[in-house]
């Protein structure tokens, strides 16, 4: 229970509500408890109405009459049963809420590092499942738990009163219903979690049949895919029968308990009525009694397990909300425009690496110029453009932005300068309109838009779909070809009009052509705007006012096209293989 103290502040938060309900809860089980009352005597009197000859037996009237009250008071309470709901349940999913948006702010709050330690699906279950679990403690664990102990506050003195021997028949099997339940209970949520998993892996390889339909029919692999889901459905459905027949002994047990109550209920108080300890009312009402706890009783179990699983969630979302590590830092300086980015002795690695990404990077890129980035793979230029983004700090060393050092800048300011074409390419399923204006204003104009597009050389692509601007995406836009993707990413990143245009690599699924258009744009109509072009292919770079040759997070060589090819090295080297490749 300790992990669950973290809920206490909530709970404090709407604490009325939850009061509230406990007065409804109250209220409901007192009108409850009265229904049996009125069974009791009614019986009692009717039996005395027979042995009493002198008496009018009006039986239909007593007999309407006790409907009409049996009625009013089910009535009544179901009135506060639904207040009940309105209150407690209510307030859980204000908790909800709450905790939801707790979790996501946090989720806003770390660093890009974080992201690349966990798994998104993890990330995601936080939110969604592991919530949902606390969600159920605090509304139906807490509605039903504390019914049941009002409901035994307020029945079990009642029939102490009338027969403590009675009484001890008619709870005897109560506990042993509570135990049992809970062990079916555990139980079915284990399986339960079983078949949630191989839901999600069914999901997952359907997701991924989808995603990759175009290399399965390439490779013939469609009758592999098949047989992979068959064997997934498979274990799927042997999990959902094991669930389907615990669940199956679920009410069985519970109506065997209760059974046995009323049996030992009867088999004693016909004892007890032969001695005249008590009346034929009395027994009666003790059956509606057992059957008032029986509920409250079986769902001890069921709440003993929420609890657990609510637990074991909120100790997962303690966790999180208690990282510190990758807790990203903003700065407090503001800036409204990018002069100079310089990297003095920065180096980098990852946690899960022996040696240095980047080591000891010196280099400055002035305002207005060219910087290009070229190396083979691996050798550590997409990282050296996080670095920039502030994706991630160096371990050492420092990076200067204006002169001042990047974690001193507040993130924000700094970022909202910086156009990115990223080298995987993101794309909403919304309308390719909305997604090159992503991060403006919804009223940009149009005209901003098309300007944009035509910049990357993309206008005319969009123009031959029916709708246009408004075509719809689908999903991280698969109605595209590669190059459409980029050049819609380039729209997006020119449309904002940055200080700072980095290219990582994002030129790839462009033919040479295109190429050529949109870095002639970049040339012509980005007077003053700084760029960073990190490429594969080295005609992208080859008219850069600097060259940074970057192997294994080394800078190896720099300088021009024209200083580096005289250098005869490594730049020279994958320069004249890409000319004899592209002969």
């Amino acid at each position: 229970m300790k992990s669950l103290r973290y809920l206490n502040k909530y709970l404090l938060k709407y604490k009325w509500w939850l009061l509230l309900g406990i007065l409804f809860v109250t209220l409901s089980n007192a009108f409850y408890v009265v229904m049996p009352v009125i069974a009791q005597q009614s019986l009692d009197r009717i039996i005395a109405m027979a042995k009493d000859e002198s008496v009018d037996k009006n039986l239909w009237l007593l007999a309407f009459q006790i409907a009409g009250l049996y009625m009013l008071f089910s009535a009544i309470k179901g009135l506060f049963l639904f207040f009940t709901r309105q209150t407690i349940i209510k307030a859980s999913r204000f908790i909800e809420y709450d905790l939801k948006n707790e979790i996501y702010d946090k989720y806003q709050e770390l660093s890009f590092s974080f992201y690349k330690k966990n798994q998104t699906g993890d990330l995601i279950n936080r939110i969604s499942e592991d919530v949902s679990h606390v969600r159920m403690y605090l509304g139906p664990g807490i509605m039903y738990g504390v019914n049941l102990v009002i409901m035994f506050l307020i029945v079990v003195p009642i029939m102490w009163s009338y027969s403590a021997e009675l009484t001890l028949y008619a709870l005897a099997p109560l506990p042993l219903m509570s135990f049992l339940i809970y062990k079916v209970s555990a139980t079915m949520n284990m399986q339960s979690s079983e078949v949630q998993s191989k839901q999600s892996d069914i999901s997952t390889m359907v997701q991924e049949s989808f995603s990759g339909i175009n290399i399965i029919k390439t490779y013939l692999r469609e009758q592999n895919q098949a047989d992979k889901f068959g064997n997934a459905a498979e274990n799927y459905k042997i999990s959902n029968l094991k669930l389907a027949m615990t669940n199956s002994l679920f009410m069985p047990t519970i109506l065997f308990l209760i059974g046995l109550s009323n049996i030992l209920t009867i088999y004693a108080g016909i004892n007890l009525i032969a001695v005249g300890e008590i009346t034929q009312g009395v027994v009666l009402g003790f059956i509606f009694y057992i059957n008032m706890l029986t509920w409250p009783m079986a769902s001890l179990g069921w709440v003993t397990s929420l609890i657990q699983r609510a637990e074991a969630s909120q100790t997962r979302i303690n966790n999180f909300l208690e990282e510190r590590e990758s807790l990203f830092v903003d700065g407090k300086q503001a800036i409204d425009n990018i002069n100079t980015i310089e990297f003095k002795n920065v180096n980098f690695s990852f946690h899960n690496s022996t040696s240095a990404t980047l080591s000891n990077l010196n280099f400055k890129i002035e305002k207005g110029t060219k910087t290009g980035i070229v190396g083979r793979t691996g050798s550590g230029k997409s990282t050296l453009i996080n670095l920039i983004f502030r994706h991630f700090d160096p371990e050492s060393g420092e990076i200067l932005v204006n002169d001042i050092p990047l974690k001193n800048l507040k993130i924000k300011s700094y970022r909202k300068m910086i156009g990115a074409v990223p080298q995987e390419v993101f794309l909403f399923s919304d309308t390719i309109g909305n997604n090159i204006q992503f991060g403006l204003p919804e009223d940009t104009p149009f005209e901003q838009i098309e300007n944009a597009a035509k910049f990357a050389h993309v206008h005319h692509n969009i123009e031959d779909f029916e709708d246009r601007y408004d075509t719809i995406l689908g999903e991280r836009g698969i109605n595209l070809s590669g190059g459409q993707k980029q050049r819609i990413s380039l729209a997006r990143a020119v449309i904002k009009k940055p200080e700072l245009l980095i290219f990582d690599d994002s030129l790839s699924a462009v033919d040479t052509q295109t190429e050529e258009i949109i870095l002639n744009n970049i040339k012509t109509q980005l007077n003053g705007v700084t760029t960073i072009i990190i490429a594969h292919r080295l005609s992208s770079v080859v008219d850069c006012d600097q060259i940074l040759v970057l192997e294994h997070g080394q800078i190896v060589e720099m300088g021009t096209h024209v200083e580096l090819l005289s250098k005869n090295g490594i730049y020279a080297e994958m320069y004249d293989k890409q000319v004899v490749e592209e002969e």
